[in-house]
């Protein structure tokens, strides 16, 4: 049987180590998703080492609402992440769980009893309906405070003013305040702060949220760059808004997937990068890994191992 070509360490036992580093170093040379998230961390510290390389970090909503907002904070506050990609519900989540906790249910619970007793389930994770009662109190004011400066917002810009409502280490909005990240969403009403624009706009309809305002600096951040790449976990608009915009540019030049989606169906959260390169997305000679599994335990881990 034909070795691969890049095949360096021959599969050994695994050996329990405490430390994640020593951990993922076995991971290098373990089978199946261990050797793909060692992969990984690899070009992830690639990445983070490069100073002129642009980064992109792209994520769905379900990951902030799970708990790994922390991990994604820490992430942004490395400083070797230059954009922020994600959808409209990140922005709920990452807002309201500033101002309180979400609680750990199950994915077997009741559902009509949820629904009849106000919660809202996010797989095994509940969230009561009074956190976005909570959520409306404090948006709408913004709202209003945004108006007076001027009609017409981009989705960055908008979620930059919002992000003056989040507080405490765990907050990637915070991060990105902080770090002066911007946060592209192009899906960004399809979200409870959609609804919340929805009810502000019935008695402001002069307020508008131009999704196409934010083209212009995404394609002057990628035509910038004198090499780009990009960590995705999840897929959907963040995802493809993350790829598809580096078209401008020829392809990323590396990309790293995290992600339980499968390629079968056609699907663009299943895509793996080399599908991305028959689109121009990913160059041809990029360097690109991806890790299957749930993101809650393989993307702390690759972060840890940075």
């Amino acid at each position: 049987m034909r070795m691969a070509k890049k095949e360096k360490k021959c599969i050994r036992d695994f050996e329990a180590k405490k430390d994640v580093s020593d951990l993922l170093d076995d991971f290098e040379s373990t089978g199946f998703q261990a050797s793909h998230l060692a992969q990984a961390v690899s070009l992830m510290r690639e990445m983070k080492r490069d100073e002129k390389r642009t980064v992109f970090l792209a994520f769905t909503a379900n990951l902030v609402a799970s708990g790994l907002r922390g991990v994604l904070a820490q992430l942004i506050r490395q400083g070797w992440i230059d954009a922020v990609v994600t959808s409209g519900g990140s922005v709920d989540h990452d807002l309201i769980k500033s101002w309180r906790p979400y609680d750990l249910g199950s994915f077997d619970a009741d559902d009509v009893l949820l629904h009849q007793n106000s919660i809202n389930r996010i797989g095994n994770v509940f969230v009561d309906n009074d956190a976005y009662v909570q959520l409306e109190k404090k948006v709408q004011p913004v709202f209003k405070k945004m108006l007076t400066k001027k009609p017409v917002w981009a989705p960055s810009e908008f979620i930059a003013e919002l992000s003056t409502l989040a507080k405490g280490k765990h907050s990637f909005l915070a991060a990105c305040r902080e770090h002066k990240v911007p946060v592209f969403s192009p899906a960004l009403i399809d979200s409870a702060l959609g609804l919340q624009l929805y009810f502000f706009k019935q008695d402001h309809p002069e307020f508008v949220l131009d999704a196409t305002a934010d083209l212009k600096p995404v394609g002057n951040l990628v035509l910038n760059a004198e090499k780009a790449s990009a960590v995705i976990v999840g897929g959907g608009s963040s995802k493809h808004f993350t790829i598809g915009c580096n078209l401008l540019r020829g392809g990323l030049d590396s990309a790293v997937y995290f992600t339980t989606a499968q390629e079968y169906d056609g699907s663009l959260s299943g895509a793996r990068p080399k599908e991305a390169v028959s689109w121009g997305k990913v160059k041809e000679k990029a360097a690109h890994v991806t890790v299957y599994g749930d993101a809650t335990i393989n993307f702390p881990l690759a972060v840890a191992g940075l």
